[in-house]
């Protein structure tokens, strides 16, 4: 099976499209802050869940991957509050956002430890 048949990664890949086509909206002058790590950190997850498959260096190999991939989860959620907190997020976009890197992040979690 290749790393395109996780559903963590389809969907973690989704929500890093879907984070890019947001960062649009945001104010220019936020272009190498905000928008900078917005977009690397939502970049890494799928990434990461793609780089350790890849690697098949077994069990070990593979969790230390996912673990980068939920830190950037967790950076995720720092990032979203604070855009929120800015007023550049709308809360209802926020709870969208969080509750998908919440469900993401379980995943992730999951599939650290079923492999």
């Amino acid at each position: 099976m290749r790393f395109e048949k996780l559903e963590v990664y389809n969907k973690s890949y989704d929500l890093a499209l879907s984070i890019y086509k947001y960062t649009e909206t945001l104010p220019n002058e936020e272009k190498y802050g905000i928008i900078s790590q917005m977009k690397r950190a939502s970049l890494s997850i799928p990434l990461n869940i793609a780089e350790g498959y890849g690697k098949q260096g077994g069990k070990t190999e593979f969790n230390r991957f996912l673990s980068m991939a939920k830190g950037s989860c967790s950076e995720m959620a720092v990032l979203l509050d604070f855009l929120k907190d800015l007023g550049l997020l709308e809360e209802n976009h926020h709870k969208k956002y969080r509750e998908k890197y919440v469900e993401v992040e379980k995943m992730i979690y999951g599939l650290m430890q079923s492999k």
